[in-house]
């Protein structure tokens, strides 16, 4: 400023210059002052006005939408339907006491840390497999695949080994109660024979989603859930003339219903015939080593790129997973009372989130299929939509959860004190819930749709261990408070998250194509 009123002053000294600049301060801060209502309202105007026009986009792109509801709505009905299936599971092993509840909840947390392993594999590779949809290249999507199943079954036996063989010591990791480490290795030891299985089902579903066909793991989950509940009635209750087995009866329906729906999704998929153009090309493609100069099917330069994409989000995936283990841990440490709340609520939570993180994966699947077309521009606009979408719906969503949360809570047979522990958790979730969207709508689907997936691990992790589990750990062991005042606090990094978030957004980094060297 001063370099510029000097040019323009010419031989003004330096001492009438200091005033000129003095008083255009003190002017500056005089008009400031008497505009700034106006100028706030000017700001809010204008947002509104932004919105609006956003909005009146959103609703004349046929195409946007179309494509938007023909992803989201079969994802979530797939996830709403995992997640009643866990409410009925909650609700029957309820019938066996508070303990129970907890121990499975506790159990069901390695499949918990194994399941984002494996969202972090799918995610990193459904990153590729969308761009090289968007160009057609199907060759490359089937190496997307071969790669996703050698990660995702090989890591499942980390988990399987410890499950099968050390129950009671796994168990020991979340909790000192020996009556629930008792029934929780029963049922670990069994549920742990299903990990690979889901492995090589969610690497399909996740390829299949990619290429836009995403009805038919839909139709395959929803008869496998049909048949887990079924069992889940028969074995835990012996009903049926099945034998009583309780727990491990709820294990063994999962793992039968896992087999099921593994069977039918490679039947199916493979009865698919050639020539179709989509999945029956893709999956009966034939790879010709002579005709591609020699080249070894998975190849080095072809590995460095789905390595240097996917590690990232895997790594991400598993870190945040297990930070959030750790939140269990503290739970685990706070009560009986405390961890079937913490259960309960978490599955409530499930469900009230279904639809939201079925718009994350359709803006994954389209933003990566319109990066990967070259079509920057039309990525970028997409993400505005979907941003807007997200936090207006889920505004919606945390009303309608407070409306509903106390009914949900009388269907469950416990005690006042955690039913008051579950309605107070259920009331910060709502309030949080559209900022908790946007953060899973910005690192799940906008970064990584453009390969950002570096600063997505940064925000999740550094959200989990540097502000969450401090948290936890402050507010569940060192000062015993109540523990939906510690579920509060650990939803402290959300806010964290947002605002970075949000300023890496802008910088439009995310806006490439990271398949056009391949």
């Amino acid at each position: 400023m001063a370099c510029q009123l000097y040019c323009l002053a010419g031989m003004i000294e330096l001492s009438h210059l200091k005033a000129v600049v003095l008083n255009g301060a003190a002017f500056y801060v005089t008009i400031k002052r008497r505009r700034s209502p106006e100028t706030k309202l000017s700001w809010f105007r204008l947002n509104k006005v932004k919105t609006m026009n956003r909005f009146k986009i959103i609703l004349q792109d046929k195409s946007f939408l179309k494509k938007t509801m023909a992803i989201t709505a079969p994802i979530a009905l797939q996830n709403m339907l995992n997640n009643i299936l866990n409410l009925i599971d909650t609700l029957m092993i309820g019938q066996m006491g508070e303990t129970t509840v907890a121990a499975v909840g506790l159990a069901n947390k390695v499949f918990f840390v194994f399941s984002l392993l494996l969202f972090g594999i799918c995610s990193g590779s459904g990153v590729l497999a969308s761009q090289f949809w968007g160009k057609r290249e199907l060759l490359n999507i089937r190496r997307v695949l071969r790669m996703t199943l050698y990660i995702g079954v090989g890591g499942s036996l980390l988990f399987v080994i410890p499950g099968i063989f050390f129950p009671e010591f796994v168990m020991s990791i979340f909790t000192p109660e020996e009556g629930t480490i008792a029934i929780g290795a029963v049922y670990l030891a069994v549920i742990a024979i299903s990990y690979p299985l889901t492995a090589v089902s969610l690497s399909y579903s996740s390829i299949l989603r990619s290429m836009n066909y995403v009805r038919l793991p839909v139709v395959i989950t929803s008869i496998a859930i049909a048949i887990n509940i079924t069992l889940n009635y028969a074995l835990i209750f012996g009903h049926f003339g099945f034998p009583e087995m309780g727990v491990a009866g709820a294990a063994l329906a999962t793992v039968i219903a896992r087999i099921v729906e593994f069977s039918l999704l490679l039947l199916i998929i493979h009865l698919h015939k050639a020539g179709d153009d989509g999945l029956g090309d893709f999956i009966h493609l034939k790879y010709h080593k002579k005709e591609e100069n020699n080249v070894p099917f998975i190849h080095k330069s072809f590995v460095e790129k789905f390595l240097i994409t996917a590690s990232p989000v895997i790594a991400n995936e598993f870190m945040w997973g297990l930070g959030v283990t750790m939140y269990s841990l503290v739970y685990g440490r706070m009560g009986v009372e405390a961890t079937a709340a913490i259960t309960i609520t978490s599955n409530v939570e499930q469900v009230a989130m279904v639809f939201f993180f079925g718009i994350c994966s359709a803006a994954a699947v389209i933003l990566g299929n319109e990066l990967g077309a070259d079509e920057l521009e039309k990525a970028e606009e997409y993400a505005k939509n979907f941003i807007l979408l997200q936090f207006c719906l889920s505004v919606i969503g945390g009303i309608i959860t407070l409306i509903i949360k106390d009914p949900i809570i009388s269907i469950f047979e416990i005690s006042d004190l955690v039913a008051s522990y579950i309605s107070n958790c259920l009331i910060i979730f709502a309030c949080v819930m559209p900022i908790r969207m946007l953060n899973a709508l910005l690192i799940v689907s906008i970064f990584r749709s453009g390969g950002d997936t570096k600063i997505a691990l940064f925000l999740d992790v550094t959200g989990v261990w540097l502000i969450g589990i401090p948290m936890a750990v402050l507010g569940g062991l060192v000062l015993h408070l109540p523990v939906y005042v510690v579920y509060g606090l650990i939803l402290i990094e959300e806010i964290y998250k947002i605002i970075l978030g949000y300023f890496r957004y802008r910088q439009k980094k995310w806006v490439k194509n990271i398949v056009s060297s391949l």
